[in-house]
């Protein structure tokens, strides 16, 4: 992320405003069994670095949205920006594609499962871990990785602010 210019920040604002409003517009993004589908976002750090924070912003717009706790809204962002950061770093270090959502799963199952067993005290923590978990794969993977399939078809310039080919080959 070398680069903060307007090209990145508008790239980070439709980050999140995607993010939030697939949060905030599908009924089953919260809860005990929640599908978040806003979460198959969580790949666009493995092509655009400026989605890491807006991955962060757009969840913490969608818990707010959402009516959550302020745990959530803070714990839940801060996961979710993690997972982004740990995303955008596999790209770099030249990790397969589709290792890609790994970090939003693990992290979101232990963070948004610890936050739902002890926050909202939905169910007992392993219980809301799995459950978390579950989604998680759901939205990254069978969600993620198609996104993920089409982006890379697209021209590498759509992603670069210096117009140099950086998506991964």
């Amino acid at each position: 992320m070398r680069r903060f210019d307007t090209t990145n920040l508008i790239r980070g604002a439709v980050t999140a405003a995607l993010y939030a409003a697939l949060t905030f517009v599908i009924p089953f993004s919260s809860g005990l069994m929640q599908v978040r589908l806003s979460e198959a976002l969580c790949v666009l750090p493995y092509f655009c670095p400026a989605s890491v924070w807006g991955l962060g912003i757009g969840c913490l717009l969608g818990n707010m949205l959402s009516g959550g706790i302020p745990i959530d809204v803070i714990g839940g962002s801060l996961a979710t920006l993690l997972a982004a950061f740990l995303t955008y770093l596999m790209k770099k270090r030249n990790v397969s594609m589709y290792l890609t959502p790994l970090p939003a799963v693990i992290i979101n199952a232990f963070a948004v499962g610890a936050i739902l067993a002890f926050g909202y005290e939905l169910a007992p923590f392993a219980t809301c871990m799995l459950y978390v978990a579950i989604g998680q794969v759901i939205a990254c993977y069978g969600i993620g990785i198609p996104l993920m399939l089409t982006l890379k078809r697209l021209p590498a310039r759509i992603f670069s602010s210096t117009g140099q080919n950086h998506v991964p080959k």
